[in-house]
């Protein structure tokens, strides 16, 4: 919690003033719909962790938004009993950029796929991020694109068959996190459906950032892309296949018989014993002014090393809307603020 820059005791949640209101569930964010996605979709899990993390955070409901673009998941706003919008093709962040500058008090959530935020949508998302506006945006990945019927995505790895690529995409694929820490963001984590816990303590920490959180979350599209994360997810691959980032802690993986730690410009995988310890081992900074240690953990991949799960970055600096909001008052002061004073000076005439 942090009571900067909001109003006198009032402590503030990702910026946002925390009231005395009553006690929120999750069924007070359940506006008791029928949920359209198909059975089996990861996007289920995601609704229902968000449904659970948002009581928690002592904002009124009425004080959320909910913005989507274009995809399976910008259903979203639908199924939150929240204020929200459902934008068009890849501009949920302008859109939610716009609404923050204008209601710097709302808790603003930007809920997107892979093909809405990486392709049609890459230009917003980038300046959203090295902005610093204080938006959380949830990146479904499935890497796949879902709605249309399963063409391959952004994110879809070379090789890909699908009913566009149909001898194989030969598209080198984004990587989320890179392209945002690349773009500045100031928080930028990952998730997976499968592990709800895991899932909401990330969304705890991105609504608690201020500033722009980023969170990709691994979601499996059982029609058009099953299985496209089960190397990583299924429970029996997890303890090796994943590595669970803990701030000021050494990065150990598959049940604490692994690590890795820093070998030149590079990470390298090491077992613990025969001469090596913890202490070897490279240990995890989330907070670090630059994002260069981010950025090496964001470029770990299958098989060679285990995929970073948590927050790779959380760092503190000031918001966009902060900045805007600062030059305002200071036209304010000087006397300069007043729109009516504005139109009614220098040479003006009546036109009868």
């Amino acid at each position: 919690m942090s009571t900067d820059g909001a109003r006198p005791g009032v402590e503030t949640m990702g910026g946002v003033p925390a009231t005395d209101a009553p006690k929120l569930t999750r069924k007070d964010f359940d506006p008791g719909v029928d949920v359209r996605w198909c059975p089996g979709c990861g996007d289920y899990s995601i609704l229902r962790a968000v449904q659970n993390v948002f009581p928690e955070l002592g904002i009124p409901r009425e004080r959320f938004v909910v913005v989507s673009g274009i995809g399976c998941s910008s259903r979203f706003p639908y199924y939150m009993n929240t204020f929200g919008f459902h934008t068009i093709h890849g501009r949920a962040p302008a859109v939610a950029t716009g609404l923050k500058m204008s209601r710097p008090d709302l808790s603003v959530w930007v809920v997107t796929g892979d093909g809405d935020a990486l392709s049609i949508g890459g230009n917003h998302l980038i300046h959203a991020c090295r902005r610093n506006v204080d938006l959380k945006i949830l990146m479904f990945n499935n890497r796949i694109y879902g709605l249309t019927k399963g063409q391959f995505s952004p994110t879809s790895e070379v090789g890909k068959k699908t009913k566009s690529s149909p001898m194989g995409s030969v598209d080198v694929p984004f990587n989320p996190l890179s392209v945002a820490l690349g773009a500045e963001a100031s928080f930028v984590a990952r998730t997976v459906d499968v592990s709800p816990q895991h899932l909401q303590a990330v969304l705890r920490r991105a609504a608690a950032h201020r500033g722009t959180a980023f969170v990709e979350i691994y979601q499996n599209c059982t029609i058009f892309n099953d299985g496209a994360f089960d190397s990583m997810t299924e429970k029996a691959n997890r303890p090796s296949a994943l590595l669970d980032l803990q701030h000021g802690r050494p990065m150990v993986f598959d049940g604490g018989t692994k690590g890795l730690r820093l070998r030149g410009l590079d990470f390298e995988v090491v077992t613990l014993g025969s001469g090596i310890s913890e202490s070897d081992l490279c240990v995890h900074d989330e907070s670090a002014e630059s994002p260069a240690l981010a950025f090496l953990l964001s470029r770990l991949e299958r098989p060679k090393f285990p995929v970073p799960i948590g927050v790779l970055r959380a760092a503190a600096r000031p918001t966009f809307e902060e900045g805007i909001h600062a030059q305002i008052d200071r036209v304010i002061e000087r006397g300069a603020g007043d729109l009516d004073r504005l139109l009614g000076s220098g040479e003006t005439w009546t036109v009868e």
